[in-house]
């Protein structure tokens, strides 16, 4: 069976360690927009918006296109690049506004880490492989993937509601697989392979800011 795994967005994500108190977010008319032409990417190219070249819209917060587009087709990925890759995220993931002034698109604003900020993302994948017979095989993946609440517990791999309830099994340090669900017609999987004990949907992750003067 030929299956990618979940995908980070291709620009990198910060990982650190706790979270801090929230400033007063600024107004909309503080923050620079995709608009301005001012903002960039992590190749310190500007961010337009509409889809670039390689598939993603930043404004929109989505990437559509193939699997090695979203890491400008390096050459790591080559094996992958026919597979199809769909991805969707939320302000605190990757926002489409500079608030803090850094020129660069805001990510978790307000905390010094994705834990207890609320971000998601959903990556769906698709692609097809030659089957042990010389038949075409079709496959598909998708995953939903949220930060870790700031009163979470990570335990052996799994992160833990503060009451014990398992979240879902840790990705990438400070997030948590709420959901997957998988199918192949060779491999023999089909429909859900996990779903979180506590909740699969994409809301109600934010933990309460403490705000500052």
């Amino acid at each position: 069976m030929k299956k990618l795994f979940s995908l980070i967005i291709a620009l990198a994500v910060l990982v650190l360690a706790t979270k801090p108190a929230l400033a007063a977010k600024p107004t909309q008319d503080a923050c620079t927009s995709i608009q301005s032409g001012e903002l960039l990417n992590s190749s310190a190219e500007v961010i337009t918006t509409g889809f670039d070249t390689w598939g993603y819209n930043y404004q929109a917060e989505l990437f559509n296109g193939k699997y090695c587009d979203a890491y400008r087709d390096a050459a790591w990925c080559q094996p992958y690049k026919e597979d199809n890759l769909s991805m969707k995220w939320n302000d605190a993931w990757l926002s489409n506004n500079d608030c803090n002034g850094d020129g660069l698109l805001d990510r978790h604003y307000g905390y010094t880490s994705y834990i207890g900020s609320g971000a998601w993302l959903t990556n769906h994948q698709s692609g097809e492989y030659e089957g042990e017979d010389g038949e075409t095989c079709k496959w598909n993946y998708f995953v939903k993937i949220v930060a870790a609440p700031s009163d979470a517990v990570l335990d052996s791999g799994v992160w833990y509601t503060a009451d014990g309830v398992e979240i879902g099994p840790v990705i990438w340090n400070e997030f948590a697989t709420v959901q997957e669900v998988s199918n192949d017609t060779c491999g023999g999987s089909h429909g859900v392979a996990y779903k979180s004990l506590f909740h699969s949907g994409l809301g109600n992750w934010a933990s309460e800011p403490e705000m500052t003067e």
